[in-house]
């Protein structure tokens, strides 16, 4: 086998693919791939993916590996060489099982098969029950170090621009299936015309559908430069220890571009349903958020106690767009109710318009009418 193509390298996938053209060779050091990610290497169609880490280690029953090669993505497993950043964007070849730069050799592996994977994952599904208590385990550690945050009366975010107060809010994360969720909730958006918060790569697939998000939150480093320059409000999720910096300040600093910023310990999108809830949305609804085990491993989290405590804090304001868009049905409005009419009474004009005898009918209608008039008069 060989494969020619541009290089496109990048230690965190989410950052890669907003690089990532249609036939480069996607060069991750991802372990354990993620459905997500899977899903949106896919959509780029890379010629082939050679990964520096392996792929599903099987640890827990990571699926993405898998997902990519039933869909015809080739895998190599790179065991040995010496591959970076200096490959970016220049043309590589893979030959067999090694990949050149410029004839030199500078990585070997293997390619992945079906077989291999899939014994992977049957592997990482016989430790599940090791996974979650190690994960309850952890959850309660977290829950003891970031509860004061959601304890407090009043937790104290920055004023905004963007009105909440008593709006519907669409938060939209770049989780399993967000693309088919968020086109499922078009008529809700088009009708109720919610607040629509964008975190990280949400923001963009709220741009791909058409619309412009009114906040983008998150660590802003899978979000396109075009959605943070899209005229929304930004916020960067910013570490809660002072002294590590924050890579999201960083870049909108480097890009001059204005923003707020808040220190939090969870995930973003729990930043983001926090802040909806805190100033006063009344319903808010969430695209591709995070909920079961898998989720959370395929995150790198090790615990879930700042979304556990952020669904406590929001309760019933919350719902899945799921549900939302099986619940909503578009109603008739009046404007659409005389459209109907009047396309309906469309061919009745032209058929009389273009039909001889129709016409004879009318003309004898008509003259009778006036004849009966004529009677009347003395």
């Amino acid at each position: 086998m060989v494969i020619r193509g541009r290089a496109r390298i990048d230690r965190m996938t989410k950052r890669l693919i907003t690089r990532l053209k249609r036939g480069e060779i996607a060069v991750l050091n991802h372990k354990d791939i993620d459905i997500t990610s899977a899903q949106l290497l896919l959509e780029k169609k890379p010629s082939a993916i050679v990964n520096l880490s392996p792929s599903v280690s099987g640890e827990y029953p990571a699926g993405g590996a898998l997902y990519l090669l039933k869909n015809s993505i080739p895998i190599l497993e790179v065991e040995d060489g010496e591959i970076g950043e200096e490959i970016e964007g220049k043309l590589v070849e893979i030959r067999g099982e090694e990949l050149l730069l410029n004839g030199k050799v500078i990585g070997r592996g293997k390619w992945l098969t079906i077989e291999e994977v899939e014994a992977k994952i049957n592997e990482g599904r016989s430790k599940l029950g090791e996974i979650l208590e190690d994960f309850v385990r952890n959850t309660l550690q977290y829950l003891e170090e970031e509860k004061e945050i959601f304890l407090s009366e009043e937790i104290p975010f920055p004023p905004l621009k963007t009105k909440i107060a008593d709006r519907e809010v669409l938060v939209v994360v770049r989780g399993k299936s967000y693309k088919e969720d968020l086109r499922a909730l078009r008529f809700y958006i088009e009708d109720i015309k919610p607040i629509l918060i964008g975190v990280d790569g949400g923001a963009d697939a709220i741009l791909e559908m058409g619309y412009k998000p009114d906040i983008v939150i998150g660590d802003m480093d899978s979000v396109s430069e075009s959605a943070l320059r899209s005229g929304a409000e930004l916020i960067a999720h910013a570490y809660p220890t002072p002294d590590k910096p924050s890579p999201g300040v960083e870049r909108l600093k480097r890009m001059g571009l204005e923003f707020k910023e808040i220190a939090f310990p969870g995930m973003s999108e729990d930043l983001a349903l926090l802040l909806a809830h805190e100033k006063g949305a009344k319903l808010i609804v969430a695209v591709g958020s995070h909920y079961d085990l898998l989720d959370f491993l395929e995150k790198g989290r090790k615990g879930m106690a700042s979304t556990f405590l952020t669904r406590l804090r929001v309760g019933s304001k919350l719902v899945d767009a799921k549900g939302v868009s099986y619940l909503y049905r578009r109603s008739l409005k009046k404007i659409h109710i005389a459209l109907l009419i009047i396309s309906a009474l469309i061919p009745v004009f032209v058929l009389i318009l273009v039909s001889p005898s129709v016409k004879d009918v009318l003309n004898l209608f008509f003259l009778r009418i006036w004849y009966f008039l004529r009677s009347l008069k003395p």
